[in-house]
């Protein structure tokens, strides 16, 4: 029996997520890959995979929307795209019914999205121009200590000593990291360092409501990020259940809204 689906996109400079839910906003399928230098392949193969998982067709997709950074390469299954920022909302307000601010970190940059009680976005703060505080920045200190990306979370973990960086510029705290190992700091203090800068880096972007929920790749792989940020602000921060995929989810609800078959 054939089945009704939408799907949402969101083409990252560094990773493309996908998103299929049913009518309800149940969540049948997601996937995610690096976005790599072909960004409409790399999206039609999220889409199979997600498609898979979700026991669906392409055919079987009554509508789809795209986001992200390259939302304009996905014309073969997308007719719309959204912003990430109006994504990011559309999602929290569905899945956070009361006052939030969103903290997103991608690969390449920050966002911050503030939602009140009705679900209005209030206000946002983006941060395109330096990759300091993204997963960019933590890629580049994994190269410069010699260690995988993976493994990071769990050194940071370890600190018993944290070794603060005094820049926030990516080529600086290379730089800064180096000196570091020279002058013999252990590597788990380092990286604590590390994570700091980053959670640093972007509270300093706005001042976040009493409510906090945590989205996006770097938060995903690195709890720990999360567990600083909650003691920095001094309350416990949010964490959905997939936060890779909120802007796709928020995309793919847009999807569904824009059919006229949502309960709101």
């Amino acid at each position: 029996m054939s089945k009704r689906v939408y799907v949402g996109i969101d083409i990252g400079s560094s990773r493309t997520k996908v998103a299929v839910v049913d009518a309800e906003r149940q969540i049948l399928g997601h996937a995610v890959r690096k976005s790599g230098t072909d960004f409409s392949a790399t999206a039609a193969a999220c889409l199979d995979d997600s498609l898979a998982m979700a026991g669906a067709a392409r055919d079987e997709i009554a509508n789809a929307v795209s986001t992200g950074y390259g939302r304009a390469n996905v014309a073969f299954v997308a007719r719309e795209n959204r912003t990430e920022i109006g994504c990011l909302a559309n999602w929290g307000r569905h899945c956070f019914p009361e006052a939030i601010t969103i903290i997103d970190i991608g690969g390449q940059d920050n966002k911050i999205v503030k939602l009140d009680a009705s679900g209005r976005r209030t206000g946002f703060k983006m941060n395109r121009k330096c990759a300091a505080g993204t997963g960019a920045f933590l890629e580049e200190m994994s190269l410069r200590l010699d260690i995988p990306l993976e493994a990071m979370n769990d050194l940071a973990r370890q600190s018993l000593e944290m070794v603060k960086l005094g820049s926030y510029c990516t080529v600086f705290s290379a730089t800064e990291v180096l000196e570091n190992i020279r002058h013999g700091k252990k590597v788990t203090d380092i990286v604590k360092g590390i994570f700091y800068s980053v959670v640093k880096r972007v509270l300093e972007m706005d001042s976040p409501t009493e409510r906090v929920v945590m989205t996006g790749g770097v938060v995903a792989h690195n709890p720990y990020i999360v567990e600083m940020t909650g003691e920095m602000i001094g309350r416990t921060v949010l964490v959905p259940e997939h936060p890779q995929i909120a802007g796709a989810l928020g995309a793919a609800y847009y999807a569904l809204e824009e059919k006229g078959e949502s309960d709101g």
